[in-house]
């Protein structure tokens, strides 16, 4: 999947797994790509993968709630 795929992704995964609204899990992921969390995966689009994006999701909810 591209870069722009796996994070409409982790965004998806969040409101599914969470229970958060699109728009508070479009922000946490948005404040999670402006702390360059994601930026290795922009470089490396083989991280882009589902089993990442689940592991993402959970590790942007912990650090973005």
């Amino acid at each position: 999947m591209t870069y722009e795929e796996h994070l409409d992704e982790v965004t998806t995964l969040i409101t599914e797994i969470y229970g958060l609204g699109d728009q508070a899990a479009i922000q946490m992921v948005m404040r999670a790509q402006a702390d360059d969390y994601f930026s290795g995966h922009d470089d490396d689009p083989s991280i882009c993968t589902l089993e990442r994006a689940h592991q993402d999701a959970r590790d942007v909810f912990k650090k973005y709630q």
